[in-house]
């Protein structure tokens, strides 16, 4: 029954990280829940290859119909590799609690701002010259990549928002360029799971299967509907992101 039940949760997980990321704040939550004695390791090695797989298939949607720029966001994808390692490395030194309520407050920054400006990510508007671009995608990737190996949660969310403030995408180029970016990120992290057998493959691959159908029915969703739609999915994804940090950082002060 508990596989089952993640199965369902992998679809909807899939389903929103194919159209704005945060996907996890779904599968994970929901592997803890259901699996509450596996060890943390397990845990996310398992959901990450299926979120991996379930990205790829999105990439692949998007690839097909929209045009993504390849340099820019290889340049993104490999700096993401090097600081998520880095991010997991300074987090394993560094308690989380440091640094979650000034991410917090950056996010609800982010959430504002989104919500008061209408027409965000509507239209693309390129702030960067093309020259400057790639330095630019890997300084986004960086930031990003740091962020998701030192908390993780809502990782694919923040690089659209940052692909679209800072370069001037608009929200359906830069969900597909954030899911290119994830997909070589994942796939650096993956390295490290599988060779250490944190995969559990008899719960990882069934719930891939449903990962990857949620991913190919949101990426069709968000072309179809396009950049109102994944505004509207963005604010909802990025609430959820504010709840789940604002409930860390009270749990954290209560200690």
């Amino acid at each position: 029954m508990e596989l089952y039940l993640l199965c369902l949760f992998a679809f909807l997980a899939g389903f929103i990280d194919s159209i704005v990321g945060g996907g996890g704040l779904v599968q994970v939550p929901a592997f803890f829940v259901l699996y509450p004695t596996l060890p943390v390791p397990n845990v996310i090695g398992s959901n990450r290859i299926a979120s991996a797989v379930g990205t790829s298939v999105a990439a692949w949607n998007y690839g097909r119909k929209v045009r993504i720029p390849w340099e820019p966001v290889l340049y993104a994808g490999l700096s993401s590799a090097v600081f998520s390692y880095l991010g997991a490395t300074v987090q394993s030194m560094l308690p989380s609690s440091v640094l979650k309520p000034i991410i917090l407050a950056l996010i609800i920054a982010i959430a504002v701002h989104t919500y008061l400006k209408k027409d965000f990510g509507q239209h693309e508007r390129l702030r960067i010259d093309a020259r400057r671009l790639p330095l630019w995608a890997a300084g986004i990737g960086a930031l990003l990549g740091f962020y998701n190996g030192f908390v993780g949660p809502g990782t694919g969310s923040l690089l659209m928002f940052g692909f679209v403030s800072v370069i001037g995408y608009n929200l359906l180029t830069a969900s597909a360029v954030s899911k290119v970016v994830n997909v070589i990120a994942d796939v650096a992290s993956l390295v490290f799971f599988i060779t250490h057998k944190y995969v559990l493959f008899h719960i990882a691959l069934p719930i891939m299967v449903f990962n990857v159908a949620g991913s190919y029915v949101g990426s069709h969703m968000a072309m179809l509907r396009g950049n109102a739609f994944i505004r509207k999915v963005f604010l909802v994804v990025v609430a959820g992101i504010v709840l789940r940090f604002g409930w860390d950082v009270l749990q954290s002060f209560g200690k």
